[in-house]
C-alpha cells in the first residue's frame, strides 16, 4: 500500500515528541508499505535528514514556510475561525503542491500528524488517519490558569478554536489515533471512543543502562523552547530546589536539551547546570542519580520519563505526566503534586541506594513490557488496512 504522510515537521533529528514519534512509525511502516514523505520545514534542515530519512521512504518532499509567510497567516488566521496552530503552518502555496503530490502519487492512504496540517487534506476524498497526539485545547486551558493578564484573552480564543477544530476534525477523518487514553477522554467530540490509542515506544536497544560517573544528583531533560518545559523548569529550580538545598546544600542538577528559552538560561547557577543542545542525551540521563519531571502544563506521554526509565535511572514526575503512563504509582515511579513532596521523594531516594535501584529496575521492567515502537505501530498498520 502506498502511504502519504503529511508532517508539520521533518522528522529528523528526533529532539521534539512529534518528530520521534513520526520517526519510528514511518520506520516500523516501512516494513510494509510505500510511503511518501511530504513534511513542512520552518527552520535549517538537518544535514543528514535526508540521508536518515531515504532509508525508509520511497520519496521525501520538504516543503519550506518562511518566517514572513508564517506570520502573514498567523494575522490572517486572527480574522478567522481557526486555531493559531493551524494557521501557523498552513499557506496556499503550501496546499497547491501538497495537493499537486497527492495527484502525482495516487496514494491508497493519507496519514496526518497533528491537526496543525489537517487543514491541507480533510477534503481530499481518500481515506485518511489522523494522529491526534496531544489535544491541543486542553494544553492552551492549563497555560490560561497562570499565564499573563495581557495573554489570557488570546488563549481564551485559542482555546474556544482548538475545541472547535479538533471536534470538527474528528468528522473529516476516516481514522483517528492518539497518544494515551487519558488524552483520548479530553478529545471534545462525542465519538472519542472511537479514537485507536497508539502509544510511543522506546529504543531500547538505544536507550540502555551504562555505567557512568554521576556528576549530578537529578536531571530534567526536553526541549528547553517548548512551554510546558520552561514552566517545569522554573517549578523544579524555584519551588522545589530551595526545600531540598535546605536538607542537602550540595546538590546539583542539570537541565538538558534543545533550543532553552532565556527564562530556562535565567535558571543558571552554582547548583544547576543548563546544557543546550547535545548531540547524545544518553549522557545526560547516565550522568544523574535521578531523573525528575516535575510538569506542571501540556499533555501526552513524556518521551523523556520512558527514555529515564529504560536507562534504569529512578523517576520522579507529577500526577499530570504520570496519569498518561499507567504505571504503578509508588513501585514503578514516585509521582508528586507539592514541592515538599517531591523534596521527599528526592531525599529518600539519595539517602537509600537500594530503594532507588528497585524503583529503577521496576521502571526498566515497566518500559520493555508496555513501550514498544513494534507492536504500537501494528495498531496503525490495522487501522490504515480497515481494522480496529
Amino acid at each position: 500500500m502506498r502511504l502519504f504522510f503529511i508532517l508539520p515537521r521533518v522528522p529528523y533529528p528526533t529532539e521534539k515528541g512529534d518528530k520521534l514519534r513520526a520517526f519510528h512509525q514511518i520506520k516500523q511502516l516501512s516494513k510494509h508499505h510505500e510511503i511518501i514523505l511530504c513534511a513542512l520545514n520552518d527552520g535549517d534542515l538537518h544535514e543528514n535528514a535526508i540521508a536518515v530519512l531515504k532509508k525508509y521512504v520511497k520519496a521525501i518532499h520538504i516543503i519550506p514556510i518562511s518566517k514572513i509567510s508564517i506570520a502573514f497567516n498567523l494575522v490572517k488566521t486572527l480574522f478567522s475561525n481557526k486555531p493559531l496552530q493551524v494557521g501557523y503552518f498552513y499557506n496556499a502555496s503550501s496546499a497547491a503542491k501538497i495537493h499537486s503530490l497527492i495527484e502525482e502519487y495516487k496514494p491508497d492512504h493519507i496519514f496526518c500528524q497533528l491537526i496543525r496540517v489537517a487543514e491541507y487534506v480533510k477534503d481530499i476524498p481518500i481515506p485518511k488517519t489522523l494522529d491526534y497526539q496531544d489535544v491541543f485545547s486542553k494544553g492552551v486551558e492549563r497555560r490560561l490558569a497562570t499565564a499573563p493578564f495581557y495573554l489570557k484573552p488570546f488563549l481564551k480564543i485559542e482555546y474556544n478554536r482548538l475545541l472547535r477544530y479538533e471536534h470538527d476534525a474528528f468528522e473529516a477523518f476516516d481514522h483517528k489515533m492518539i497518544i494515551s487514553a487519558p488524552d483520548r477522554d479530553m478529545i471534545p467530540h462525542p465519538g472519542r471512543d472511537q479514537i485507536v490509542v497508539v502509544a510511543n515506544g522506546v529504543d531500547t536497544d538505544f536507550f540502555s543502562p551504562q555505567e557512568a560517573e554521576k556528576k549530578y544528583d537529578l536531571v530534567f531533560t526536553g526541549n528547553m523552547g517548548y512551554p510546558p518545559n520552561i514552566k517545569s523548569a522554573e517549578f523544579l529550580v524555584n519551588e522545589i530546589l530551595p526545600v531540598v538545598l535546605a536538607q542537602k546544600p550540595d546538590l546539583n542538577l542539570l537541565i538538558a536539551g534543545a533550543s532553552p528559552n532565556l527564562r530556562v538560561m535565567a535558571l543558571k547557577s552554582s547548583q544547576v547546570s543548563v546544557s543546550g543542545w547535545v548531540p547524545d542525551m544518553r549522557a545526560c540521563y547516565a550522568s544523574a542519580r535521578i531523573f525528575i519531571a516535575p510538569m506542571q502544563i501540556g499533555t501526552g506521554l513524556q518521551n523523556k520519563i520512558l527514555e529515564a526509565m529504560a536507562m534504569r535511572i529512578p523517576c520522579i514526575t507529577s500526577p499530570l505526566a504520570f496519569k498518561a503512563l499507567n504505571a504503578r504509582e509508588g513501585v514503578d515511579i514516585l509521582v508528586a503534586s507539592t514541592p515538599k513532596e517531591y523534596a521527599a521523594h528526592i531525599m529518600m531516594l539519595l539517602n537509600n541506594p537500594g530503594k532507588a535501584g528497585e524503583i529503577a529496575q521496576n521502571g526498566y521492567d515497566f518500559v520493555h513490557r508496555n513501550f514498544n515502537w513494534e507492536t504500537e505501530t501494528e495498531k496503525i498498520n490495522m487501522l490504515i488496512e480497515g481494522g480496529k
